[in-house]
């Protein structure tokens, strides 16, 4: 199974332009069989979002709150009630370290914690009305600093740039 998928890669590498194989960037080689241009695309942009990120928390002035509780937040406000091992599944982290997260947030008083009807054993945990305010106050505020940002340095061309980049990136983010 693997000599066909081998297989199917090299045909599928010789179907491509010569000019775009086996090209290397300064990323440490790791980018054999990607183009030069496809590297530093994808470089610039990871460190264009990592900066756009770290500023965009800087201006919603969560201080109080880290990273992991803001975006165990942000997923309760998304998906409703849900278990800690769910949360934390979702996450990609160890319940344990989930529990910790939300027993942070407990204390804050912006999540609440029910039995869960169909198994009396675990606990549902839900925004309260605080956790709900925080992270739409938060959202506004980035998106609010988002827009006045594009509105302030950028053009109208600069903006129906990134429209159409957006695009580009959304089918990235597809399986």
């Amino acid at each position: 199974m693997n000599e066909n998928r081998g297989a199917r890669d090299e045909n599928n590498r010789g179907a491509r332009d010569e000019n775009n194989r086996g090209a290397r960037d300064e990323n440490n080689g790791d980018t054999e069989g990607v183009s030069e241009s496809a590297a530093r695309a994808a470089r610039d942009l990871r460190v264009a979002f990592s900066r756009l990120g770290r500023r965009i928390r800087e201006v919603s002035e969560t201080e109080d709150l880290t990273p992991s509780q803001l975006s165990a937040l942000t997923l309760l406000s998304k998906s409703g009630a849900a278990t800690t091992s769910g949360l934390a599944a979702t996450e990609g982290v160890r319940p344990q370290s989930m529990a910790a997260t939300l027993a942070a947030l407990d204390q804050h008083g912006l999540i609440a914690r029910s039995p869960d009807p169909g198994d009396g054993r675990r606990q549902l945990v839900t925004l309260t009305e605080a956790g709900r305010e925080r992270v739409e106050g938060t959202r506004q505020v980035r998106q609010e600093w988002l827009a006045r940002a594009f509105h302030d340095r950028c053009t109208e061309a600069e903006w129906q740039t990134v429209i159409e980049a957006m695009a580009v990136l959304e089918r990235l983010t597809r399986p």
